[in-house]
């Protein structure tokens, strides 16, 4: 087996190849590693033909979706995986072959519903169901402790106690453990009472991940992040600095029209002189009105640079091909001690 690790941030995804035809499944991929995981399996002259996500994340962004759709590839999931985009749905003890590496999924809910492991050769890759020294939380959408013992005490840990185990995350550093390893050592695994299990995963009192709502909407739908977004409408428009504009305003160019797009108590309380005021959320009812002349050279600003250059690339694909975007926003138009106005 070729085999590659790929950490980022405590997340950890997997790159297995079959080393005699080359073929090559990713395992629990972060959007963010993308290029990374397509120079790797180019590097060891591999073909990925699967994408898998061992449950739904909740912690960052999976790229099984944009993987699956760039590489023509099935994504593969648990049954129960609420991911439409998902094509490839595995059930309990059934094998996917990738090249000749068989992989056998266990189903393992508790950290989430549609939690799986995949057993292949002398390791399993636990997602979080089971982590070096720890176990995965039950406390977001979906967990279950009462399921999570089943899933340790009577999937997990009664294989062979040689696997190095694998997990979807670990914050420390480390690469990998073994069953006997985590029997031996993992506190949480002491609990081995079913109601002393429960009581302990209730009372752990964890921070909710960062990005918890958003990771869980894009992850479970195959929806876009915010970052997705902002990424495909910068790649549309084309910006201004700030000293450039500020130079414009003092000469009061007519040229260009300011399309303040914040809501109008923000507007009010400090705009760059000149500007007009179309809120976000209003532009694709008024920009008719507002803006009768698609040929106009339109510049957006919001307040921090996100929301206007969203706006530019709707006004674009209204039809208003001239519309830019200031590089920056009022916030920084104000701490750069450039001129602006209230109302």
């Amino acid at each position: 087996m070729i085999f590659e690790q790929i950490a980022c941030g405590g997340c950890q995804s997997y790159l297995l190849g079959c080393d005699e035809t080359r073929a090559a499944i990713l395992i629990d991929p972060n959007l963010t590693q993308m290029d990374r995981y397509l120079g790797l399996s180019a590097k060891e002259g591999l073909r990925i033909r699967y994408v898998l996500d061992t449950h739904t994340h909740a912690d960052h962004f999976s790229a099984a979706k944009e993987l699956g759709k760039s590489l023509g590839v099935p994504v593969v999931a648990s049954k129960l995986s609420p991911a439409p985009y998902a094509s490839f749905r595995l059930d309990d003890g059934e094998l996917l072959r990738v090249g000749a590496m068989r992989l056998r999924a266990l189903h393992t809910p508790g950290h989430t519903r549609d939690s799986l492991c995949v057993l292949v050769e002398d390791r399993i890759f636990t997602g979080d169901t089971l982590l070096i020294g720890a176990t995965g939380r039950t406390d977001l959408p979906t967990g279950d402790p009462d399921a999570l013992y089943d899933s340790l005490f009577n999937i997990v840990l009664k294989q062979d106690p040689d696997l190095k185990v694998y997990p979807a995350h670990d914050y420390k550093g480390r690469s990998h453990s073994t069953i006997a390893q985590e029997i031996e050592t993992n506190p949480r695994l002491k609990k081995r009472d079913r109601d002393e299990f429960i009581v302990m995963m209730n009372q752990l009192n964890l921070d909710a991940p960062a990005h918890l709502t958003e990771a869980l909407r894009t992850n479970m739908s195959g929806g876009k992040t915010v970052a997705q977004m902002l990424g495909e409408a910068s790649a549309q428009v084309s910006f201004i600095s700030m000293l450039d504009l500020a130079e414009r305003v003092r000469r009061n160019d007519q040229d260009l029209l300011l399309l303040d797009v914040r809501e109008r108590e923000a507007f009010a309380s400090g705009h760059i002189p000149g500007a007009q005021n179309l809120p976000r959320g209003q532009l694709e009812l008024r920009v008719n009105k507002e803006l009768p002349d698609p040929t106009r050279r339109i510049l957006v600003y919001c307040e921090f640079g996100q929301i206007s250059t969203l706006a530019a690339a709707t006004l674009r694909e209204l039809g208003y091909s001239n519309a830019v975007a200031l590089d920056g926003g009022m916030k920084a138009w104000r701490e750069s001690g450039l001129p602006f106005t209230r109302m």
